[in-house]
Formats: structure tokens, C-alpha cells, sequence
């Protein structure tokens, strides 16, 4: 397999540099001066090499990251475009993440995406968001009695990962028999082990056992709202979109949650949150969206066409990878202001970390985080006002990719707390 080469009119052509291989520890342990690096040697638009040596452009500049999710025309999120099909191995092991296109939400373009956002968007926007946080606080609760007259509890296996699961299989309408099934099937498939394929069909069967539960049986959930939409819909774009709700909103929401609390325990600025102040837990937040957002690199984009993007000559059928985090942390955008209130954005929300355009994030969908996410903070810290980091900052892990960021483990202690109880 031949080795990527820059075309010529990129910068990394002129300067001789070759692509940068997109694995390596510096992407989960220093990727701020990773990216300052790549801007330096390569612009706004970084040549890459995937597993195989797989050739690809990561897009790390604020304005051109603007420019390729704006536009679905040039740059469609259609996979069958991409010029390097042939040369993938069946086993390549971010074929999963690419994937052939499929009849759902999150890989349809055109008018077969607007035909499954008008069935879900309106089923996940009659979410009532009482409702929502009910279901936090006592799933919330649930998580916490488990491990809160011991003193101490990681807080990404015991918190943060199962969380954002229970609640939305709740939203779905999945029975809470069945939420544990639904929370191991979801953690094996985000840690990509050996596992990850039977627990998709595990995950894929649960899916179908509930799409066939509220066809018999409809209720006040967005099942059953989906279901009752008017266009018609086979089961498998059901289940591929039930799927792709669940999991979509699984892992960024556990990372939000497991990201803002490290930001809490290790940065002064936040010390008041844990004394009950509950203005820094939004702000927390909003800075991890920024910088330690959960999705850090998004595939992707394909060029519908030969065009030039921040200096380089992209050619038809390239793959583009959006790199959300690097753009978020872009110094060309970077407000003055922000150094001056000790790094808090002030409540911009002008970033990427639910991508942008056509197929970003839906805004239901990011709201039900949001509040999910923030419920559960609030949640932990009135029940143990105390909690403190077990370990030294320094020694705290990522998790070891170059596309999703999230914390390994989160190990903290706090003054051992009677089991509240009296919860679903």
C-alpha cells in the first residue's frame, strides 16, 4: 500500500513534512500542544494517515471547519463517495466507524435524512424536561446508594458510563429489567474489546424487543412516538435509529458528565461548586465543551468534488475527519476575553463539540444532555458535598484515543453517607 503524499499547494507539500499519523499517546495526553504543533507544520488542514497508511485530511481550523459542515453539498456526509473502498481490508479496524451506508439517521444525506429527522426530532423535543430530570435524580440517586456509604468510588464505571444509559432507555421506554442488559451491551461496544460484536447484537436485539413491545403496547416515550409518526418507516430503520439515539447520546454524555466533574475537583476556579454554588456547574460544563470536549475527532465528510480547503487541494471522493476539539481551540478565533475571566467562555456556545450544519447534533438531543449531564452533577454534589480526587491530578488517565475523550477512571473519596433510598 503506497505511502500518502500531500498534493502539491498544500503546506505540508512545500515543507516537506509527510502525514501525520493519526494514533500515539499525545492525542489523550497532550493534545493542545499536539494540535499547535500540527497547525504550525501543516495549516489549517492537516494530511493524516489512518491504520494501513489510509490517507485522509483533518480539519483543525475554525473557519474551515465552518466551511466543510456548512456546505453538505461539496462535502456530504456520504461515505459511498470515498475513493479508498477498494483498498480496505475487510478487517480494517476503523471500518466500524465508517461504515457502508445504512438507512438511518446518522447515515442518510438529502432528502432520506430530512424523512428520519421529522420522525425524531419531534419524538425526542416532546421530551417534558420535568419529566427528564426526575428520571435523572432517581436514577441519579440509585447509582450513588451503591457506593456511597463506602467513602470512595470511581466515578466513570460507577457513575458517569451507566448514567446517561439508564436514563434514555428509560426515555425509549425500556423497561428497568432490562436497563442493565442495556448499560453491559453499551460499555462493551464503547471499549471496542473482543466482546464488541455480540454485545452489538445484544444491543441490536434490545432494540428490536422494544420496537416490538410498543407496537403492541404504545406509551408516553419516544418509541412510541416515532412509531406513531406518518411516514412510513421499515423495522430496520427503526431499530437503526433507536440505535443510533442510544448510543450517540451514550458515551458523549458520560465523557460530559466524567470530564466536568475531573474540572471541578481539579481547577480553583470551580471550588465554590462543591459548597452547593450550582452557576459553576454550567459553567464547568460549557468549558469542557470547549476544551475537553468528549467527541474530539468526528468521521467525516467526503469531497463531493476537486476543491481547495485552507490551502490544500482536496481531491473528489477524500475523506475529510472533522476534528471538533482542534477547531474549538483554534487561536485565529480565539477570544482575548477568555484569558482575561482565567479561561471561562462567558457562555459562548459558538462551538463545534455538537458539530454544525445539516448534520449536527439535534437540538433536542443535545438538550437531553445537557440536562442529564447537569442533573447528575448537581445530584452527586448534594449528596456528597466532601468528595474530593483519591489520587494525585497527575495520574489520572484518558482514555486512549485520538477520537472520543473521556476518562478511564475518575478514583474519588468523601465522608461515607447513609443510602438515601426511597427511589424507583
Amino acid at each position: 500500500m503506497r505511502r500518502f503524499v500531500p498534493p502539491p499547494g498544500c503546506p505540508a507539500h512545500t515543507a516537506g513534512a509527510g502525514a501525520m499519523p493519526l494514533e500515539g499517546p499525545r492525542f489523550h495526553t497532550e493534545p493542545v500542544a499536539l494540535y499547535r504543533e500540527m497547525r504550525r507544520s501543516y495549516g489549517p488542514v492537516v494530511p493524516v494517515s489512518l491504520p494501513g497508511d489510509v490517507p485522509a485530511w483533518l480539519v483543525i481550523g475554525y473557519r474551515e471547519m465552518a466551511r466543510v459542515t456548512g456546505d453538505p453539498v461539496l462535502f456530504p456526509r456520504d461515505s459511498g463517495l470515498w475513493n479508498q473502498w477498494e483498498r480496505l481490508p475487510e478487517d480494517w479496524p476503523l471500518r466500524p466507524m465508517v461504515n457502508v451506508p445504512l438507512p438511518s439517521i446518522y447515515y442518510t444525506v438529502g432528502e432520506e435524512h430530512q424523512r428520519h429527522l421529522r420522525m425524531v426530532e419531534p419524538a425526542l423535543e416532546a421530551v417534558s424536561p420535568f419529566e427528564l430530570r426526575r428520571h435523572t435524580e432517581q436514577l441519579s440517586d440509585r447509582l450513588i446508594d451503591r457506593f456511597c456509604a463506602t467513602g470512595e468510588a470511581d466515578l466513570t464505571a460507577g457513575f458517569a458510563k451507566p448514567l446517561p444509559a439508564l436514563v434514555l432507555g428509560r426515555l425509549l421506554g425500556i423497561p428497568d429489567s432490562r436497563s442493565a442488559l442495556l448499560v453491559s451491551s453499551l460499555t462493551e461496544l464503547c471499549d471496542g474489546g473482543p466482546g464488541a460484536l455480540e454485545a452489538y447484537q445484544t444491543f441490536s436485539g434490545l432494540m428490536g424487543e422494544l420496537l416490538a413491545a410498543k407496537r403492541e403496547r404504545p406509551g408516553a416515550d419516544v418509541t412510541s412516538r416515532m412509531l406513531a409518526h406518518p411516514e412510513p418507516f421499515s423495522d430496520e430503520e427503526y431499530i437503526l435509529d433507536l440505535q443510533s439515539i442510544t448510543a450517540a447520546g451514550h458515551l458523549p454524555t458520560a465523557d460530559w458528565i466524567g470530564n466536568s466533574i475531573r474540572l471541578m475537583l481539579t481547577d480553583d476556579r470551580f471550588s465554590a461548586s462543591l459548597g452547593g454554588g450550582r452557576h459553576s456547574v454550567a459553567e464547568a460544563m460549557n468549558e469542557v465543551l470547549w476544551e475537553d470536549t468528549p467527541t474530539q475527532i468526528l468521521a467525516g465528510r467526503w469531497a463531493a468534488r476537486d476543491c481547495q480547503l485552507g490551502g490544500c487541494r482536496i481531491g473528489a471522493g477524500d475523506m475529510l475527519l472533522l476534528g471538533l476539539g482542534a477547531a474549538n481551540g483554534d487561536p485565529e478565533v480565539h477570544d482575548a476575553t477568555d484569558e482575561r475571566a482565567g479561561g471561562l467562555r462567558n457562555g459562548n456556545s459558538a462551538h463545534f463539540s455538537f458539530s454544525h450544519g445539516e448534520f449536527q447534533c439535534p437540538f433536542p438531543a443535545r438538550e437531553i444532555a445537557e440536562v442529564i449531564a447537569r442533573t447528575a452533577i448537581e445530584v452527586l454534589l448534594d449528596r456528597l458535598p466532601d468528595i474530593d480526587l483519591a489520587v494525585p491530578v497527575a495520574s489520572l488517565t484518558r482514555r486512549p484515543s485520538a477520537f472520543l475523550r473521556g476518562m478511564t477512571d475518575l478514583p474519588v473519596s468523601f465522608t461515607p453517607t447513609p443510602a438515601a433510598g426511597g427511589h424507583p
